[in-house]
């Protein structure tokens, strides 16, 4: 069943049950980013999520004159904001829990290219990787457990 109700999955006053997922995505962003680059940095995280969990991805959208658009996420993207801190500390516990990540680092505002962006990224220790942004996929409570001290994003 699709949500067709309210993003977070709440009922909106249909009849019909809430969908619940067991599974969440998150974007985590530092805070100091300017507002482009926290786009940039979101949209970038989670393009890779469909191709490595196919099932995150819902079914083909029509509108009523049955034009074809892209599937999205089945299920709501949740996003947050923190400190250097945080997103190193996030990131080494998404990692250790053995959850999907993806990482945005700093050096990636200065290069143009998918091969430039992994090379920037390759060069780097875990430990060592000045992170803009981190998404996370998993169960929901694993990921709600290493997104502690993180804030929704205003």
């Amino acid at each position: 069943m699709e949500n067709t109700e309210h993003p977070t999955g709440v009922g909106a006053g249909t009849a019909e049950a809430p969908v619940r997922f067991d599974t969440a995505i998150a974007v985590l962003l530092r805070d100091d980013l300017a507002v482009w680059q926290r786009l940039n940095v979101a949209s970038f995280l989670v393009s890779g999520l469909g191709t490595h969990v196919p099932e995150v991805v819902g079914a083909p959208y029509r509108d009523g004159d049955d034009t074809l658009y892209l599937p999205m996420f089945r299920q709501p993207v949740l996003v947050f904001e923190g400190d250097g801190e945080t997103l190193t500390r996030t990131h080494s516990k998404a990692v250790a829990r053995d959850l999907a990540v993806a990482v945005f680092t700093s050096d990636l505002f200065a290069t143009g290219n998918d091969r430039d962006n992994r090379a920037a990224v390759r060069a780097v220790g875990r430990d060592s990787l000045d992170l803009a942004g981190i998404a996370v996929y998993g169960p929901r409570n694993a990921v709600a457990k290493v997104l502690k001290g993180a804030r929704m994003h205003p």
